[in-house]
């Protein structure tokens, strides 16, 4: 490519594309957090006006904080729950052989295939029946589903690639499989806990459905469906900019977060992609 200044060419224009691709959404959604009025119909560059009143809206009008504080809570019990039983499930699915092990493997494989909706009902009773609904614990339970087959997954490939003769000398020294698992093992899964965290964290954080129906009080609700919920007298008259506003606020944190980790979530997705 460096011979070929065309190919240079078009491979930079193919990343401006794709750069415009991607953020372009991210900044429409900024700039029309600070519209107002008929501005919105008036699509600009930049509102001339900034309307930072929006963001102050969404705390006055709404617990916007508490609801924020929901989502923070929940994502985290998710990601520390889901870790902890991934961990364990990994060592025993890449390190013990038994009898039906691959098929156990592809049945948590399979439970992450069926949609949201198909476990819904079930779900639902679940909740009903152990007290929880309308309580911020019948979220963690429920994400559960989505989020420990996937962290498994990666986790016990992760596992299948540590060299086993670290395992052997601890073993020999008398350490047990539990203390494999967290003296050993766990300090040398750090990419990869932090990828399957990360990813975790941000699918309990993005979760609608089961939010919107196993909560109902707004002290009780995470941000999507608040957002989700904010509504005007018709659906030309929904305040967009305060919609926008809030989904700025929520997103921002995710961007931070995987602008700091970026380069342990590269190594943790691609632990195990090639042996050697």
């Amino acid at each position: 490519m460096r011979g070929n200044p065309l190919g240079r060419i078009a491979f930079y224009a193919l990343l401006a594309v794709l750069f415009v691709y991607t953020v372009f959404p991210f900044y429409w959604a900024i700039n029309t957090s600070l519209m107002s009025g008929t501005e919105l119909f008036e699509p600009r560059p930049f509102p001339p006006d900034p309307a930072w009143g929006n963001y102050v809206a969404i705390f006055r009008e709404q617990p916007f904080g508490r609801q924020i504080l929901n989502s923070v809570f929940v994502a985290v019990a998710v990601v520390l729950l889901a870790l902890a039983l991934a961990v364990l499930a990994a060592y025993a699915l890449g390190r013990v052989s038994f009898r039906g092990r691959r098929l156990l493997l592809f049945t948590v494989l399979g439970v992450s295939m069926f949609p949201q909706i198909a476990v819904l009902s079930g779900m639902f009773e679940l909740i009903r029946a152990l007290g929880l609904y309308n309580n911020l614990l019948s979220l963690v339970l429920s994400y559960m589903i989505f989020t420990v087959p996937f962290t498994v997954w990666v986790l016990t490939t992760f596992v299948r690639e540590l060299p086993k003769e670290l395992e052997e000398a601890a073993l020999v020294d008398g350490a047990t499989p539990f203390v494999v698992v967290t003296r050993v093992f766990l300090p040398l899964m750090g990419p990869a806990l932090v990828t399957t965290g990360l990813l975790a964290f941000i699918a309990a954080w993005n979760e609608f459905l089961f939010a919107l129906t196993f909560t109902l009080s707004s002290e009780q609700r995470t941000v999507p469906v608040a957002i989700g919920l904010i509504s005007g007298a018709s659906a030309y008259e929904l305040p967009w900019a305060n919609i926008m506003a809030a989904s700025v606020v929520v997103t921002v944190p995710l961007i931070v977060l995987v602008l700091i980790f970026q380069r342990r979530i590269v190594s943790g997705l691609t632990a195990g992609a090639v042996k050697g």
